[in-house]
Formats: C-alpha cells, sequence, structure tokens
C-alpha cells in the first residue's frame, strides 16, 4: 500500500520541476543582460601601453609614469571584462573599453559645473569643499569632478567626508578620478561610492549638444586612447570637450604632464574645444594650442581648476600660453554649452578672484 501512494508523489514531484525549470527559462529570456565588471589584477602602468586599461597610485606625491536636473546627460559607460596586466602596478578601475550608444538628449544649451582636488575631512564648519559645495546647491545643470575626489588616499571613510559636502549632489554627478582615488587600489572605493552613476573609470555622453568625455589620466593605456578614437569617430559632434585629473600643461607644482598627450592627439585631431583638468590645487587657463604647446585659435582651451576644496598651492613655473592664474581662490567653474559655442565662469567661494570668457566650436 505505501508503495502505490509513493509512486503517484514522485510523479508528482517530477512534474514540478519541470514546471519550474520552464518558469525560470522564460524569467531569463525576458530579463536584460548585465555584463559583470571583473575584478581588478594586482599589476598595470599608468603609461600608454598595448594592453588593457591599468594604473599606478601615487604613495607621496609620486605616481606612475604614466537631483536629476533637465539636462541629465545619457551616460554610457559599461565594462565587460576582467583586466589584462602588464607590470607590477595596481589595476584601473577602467576593465574594458566602456559601450556607447548615441546619446538621446536633445540639443540644447546646458550647464556643466565643477572643479577638482576636492574633500578632506575635518572640522565640517570650516573646509573648503563645504564652501564650494554651497555653490552648487545655488547652480542648477550637471556636476563634474576632476579627480582627487576624496583626500587623502579615496577610502570608503573618506568617501564618507566626501558625501558630507559634494556628495549631496551625487545624483547629478560624473566623476573622473584621480591618483588620490586610486591610493585603494583599483580605486575600488571611489567606484563603488559612485556605482549609481558610472560602472567604469572612463566614459562618454552627450549633454545637449556636446559630446563630453570623462578619461581615466591615471591610466593612460593603448585600449582607452583606442576607445576615444573609437567613439569621437562614431560621433563626429560639432562640440566637444573633456575632463580629467592630470593636466597636459600647467604651471603648478606637477607641471606639464606629457603622458596624457594621446588624449589630446585624439581631442585635437577630432577638433575638440576645451580641457578641463585639476591635480595642480589652482585655477588656470590657457589659450588655445596644439598638444605641443603651440598656440593656435583652432586649438584646444585647457583651464586647470584644482580648487574645490584641497588646499592651494603657489605657481612654480609660468609656462607658455598661460593667459590667467589665480591660486589663493577655491571655488567652481560653470560651463554654459550651447549649440556652437560655449561660456566659462570661475565663480569664488571664498575671495573675489573671478574669471569668465566665451569661445566658438571649430
Amino acid at each position: 500500500m505505501r508503495e502505490l501512494v509513493r509512486r503517484p508523489a514522485v510523479w508528482v514531484g517530477a512534474a514540478l520541476v519541470v514546471v519550474a525549470i520552464g518558469a525560470a527559462i522564460g524569467l531569463i529570456a525576458n530579463h536584460p543582460t548585465f555584463v559583470a565588471q571583473g575584478s581588478p589584477s594586482s599589476s598595470a602602468s599608468r603609461s600608454l601601453a598595448a594592453v588593457a586599461p591599468s594604473t599606478t597610485p601615487e604613495t607621496s606625491p609620486t605616481r606612475s609614469a604614466n537631483s536629476t536636473p533637465t539636462d541629465t546627460p545619457t551616460v554610457s559607460p559599461t565594462p565587460t571584462s576582467s583586466l589584462s596586466t602588464e607590470t607590477s602596478k595596481p589595476t584601473s578601475a577602467a576593465t574594458a573599453p566602456p559601450k556607447t550608444s548615441q546619446p538621446t538628449q536633445a540639443a540644447g544649451t546646458a550647464v556643466l559645473v565643477g572643479a577638482g582636488d576636492i574633500a578632506k575631512c575635518g572640522d565640517l564648519a570650516n573646509r573648503a569643499d563645504a564652501k564650494t559645495a554651497n555653490l552648487l546647491a545655488s547652480i542648477a545643470g550637471t556636476i563634474f569632478t576632476a579627480g582627487d575626489n576624496a583626500y587623502s588616499d579615496g577610502s570608503t571613510a573618506d568617501f564618507a567626508c566626501f558625501n558630507q559636502t559634494w556628495g549631496r549632489f551625487k545624483d547629478r554627478m560624473l566623476p573622473a578620478p584621480g591618483n588620490h582615488d586610486y591610493h585603494i587600489p583599483g580605486a575600488s572605493a571611489y567606484l563603488a561610492y559612485f556605482m549609481s552613476r558610472i560602472s567604469s573609470a572612463y566614459y562618454a555622453f552627450g549633454l545637449g549638444a556636446w559630446r563630453v568625455y570623462s578619461l581615466d589620466s591615471e591610466n593612460v593605456t593603448s585600449s582607452q586612447v583606442a576607445w576615444l578614437k573609437a567613439d569621437l569617430a562614431a560621433h563626429p559632434t560639432a562640440c566637444v570637450m573633456a575632463y580629467w585629473h592630470h593636466p597636459r600643461f600647467s604651471s603648478g607644482k606637477h607641471g606639464n604632464d606629457s603622458d596624457v598627450q594621446p588624449f589630446w592627439d585624439a581631442l585635437y585631431a577630432a577638433r575638440a574645444e576645451l580641457v578641463i583638468n585639476g591635480h595642480d590645487h589652482d585655477y588656470e587657463r590657457f589659450a588655445p594650442q596644439t598638444p605641443s604647446g603651440t598656440s593656435a585659435a583652432n586649438g584646444i582651451r585647457e583651464i586647470i581648476v584644482g580648487t574645490g576644496g584641497a588646499g592651494l598651492r603657489p605657481f612654480a613655473k609660468i609656462v607658455a600660453n598661460s593667459d590667467v592664474r589665480n591660486a589663493v581662490t577655491h571655488g567652481v567653474i560653470k560651463l554654459t554649452l550651447s549649440p556652437g559655442s560655449y561660456r566659462w565662469q570661475f565663480i569664488p567661494a571664498d575671495g573675489s578672484f573671478t574669471d569668465a570668457g566665451s569661445g566658438t566650436c571649430h
């Protein structure tokens, strides 16, 4: 009698398993495909090389050779594979060329505002990053960062301090990493903090009539440069700009950085208008110039805005084509990006220094 009861139970159980498998297959077929980001490996180099992106953190000040406003951009970074390695340096957060797609935002005037070299833990009432954050509160638009977001090490604790000030606006922020963000291997705390906004250390987006690039200058690798060239070719927009951490030209403490020249070469070939950087803790605006530093009407205008909150530093050696300099005023730069033209305005958080002007797209 027990045998007669047991067998139907087995048949019913088998039927339930078949139904469950069918339901699972249906769910998979109707769910979008996600590609997991590979974990960073333990070796890399900041300089250009014919491998996947990689990096070196700065350990003293030395690094390796190498809100949802109405104008919210469509960001298109999705890494697709794990990272290859090349030398014995920590790996970049950028694991593979991000996927890009045609921006969906309608062309029109948009605002991009921000700075680099931002937050450091301390007395909130006296922190300069709290003052620059207060400026952001009164400026509508998309916020960028030009690296070194959270001092001193880009750790989870450091980003908790960033969150007290600039983090209030994370829902309209599109960052770039700096060397201090890489003190944590792979910039893992940086990526974790901004994971709701980005999934790669470099990416592109459409903002109004402009194509905008956020690049990883701690990893100027051939794969990132190849991606940049391909995206520029795929989006022959009349107006192009980019931002990243290390400046190609600078009169500040760190001076000129030739490691980022491949970025300049690609952008100049695409007739880009504007590059924004940080790293040197000052404000400096250059006349339009070529990647080799020759003044040219159709060159790229570089503006260094390392004034987000970190301690400011005096200029070292004044380099060619430097038009405006200030090393005593914290603040942000407001970029008004219109079809065919742009305006810039440095807005001080303390002091009276300001700088403003305009340019046209090539």
